[in-house]
């Protein structure tokens, strides 16, 4: 193989060996670009559809990825407006219940001021009764010690100015009374 690279060598530069004969060039500047071209060129030959394979399959590798990075990126996207609506949905029940929070507890407050309210009124009511009561118990009170200091003074009085004479004239007039009375039913 050296031979003929050499013989390739050589014809580029115009150098004819003799027939038969094997020999080196020693010419470096002359040969190196003579057999860089040749390699490259035997590398861009053969090696022209491996480096084709090769990147068509990086070029599929890299157009599937990215494929599969919009397939995913539209998933998360889907995912994201699911999640917004879900949030936008929970942010409304939210608002929701808050309003209707807000309204119990008036409409509570408002019950409890009008039970109190009402408490307030029956104790009101209670109160008043039991000092009408308490008045009138009293007032009884009073009017049984005067009745029972009149009769007793009524009978001291009796007592003491009664004598035989009109004690005897009282039962007679009161015995006459009931006489009368008895016929008049009659």
């Amino acid at each position: 193989m050296k031979n003929i690279t050499d013989s390739f060598l050589c014809l580029g530069l115009g150098y004819w060996p003799s027939a038969g004969s094997f020999g080196f060039n020693t010419d470096i500047l002359a040969t190196n670009p003579i057999n860089l071209s040749v390699v490259l060129g035997v590398l861009v030959f053969f090696g022209k559809g491996v480096l084709s394979n090769l990147l068509d399959n990086r070029k599929q590798r890299i157009l599937k990825t990215i494929r599969n990075s919009e397939e995913l990126q539209e998933g998360a996207i889907e995912q994201l407006e699911k999640a917004r609506a879900r949030l936008r949905k929970v942010e409304t029940e939210a608002d929701r219940f808050r309003v209707n929070g807000y309204s119990e507890i008036e409409r509570e407050k408002l019950n409890l001021i009008n039970s109190i309210y009402t408490t307030l009124e029956q104790f009101e009511n209670y109160k008043n009764e039991t000092i009408r009561f308490e008045q009138k118990r009293a007032i009884n009170q009073v009017r049984q010690r005067i009745f029972q200091q009149a009769l007793k003074g009524a009978l001291v009085t009796l007592n003491s100015c009664l004598n035989n004479e009109l004690h005897l004239r009282t039962i007679s007039a009161n015995i006459s009374i009931f006489g009368a009375m008895k016929e008049i039913k009659d």
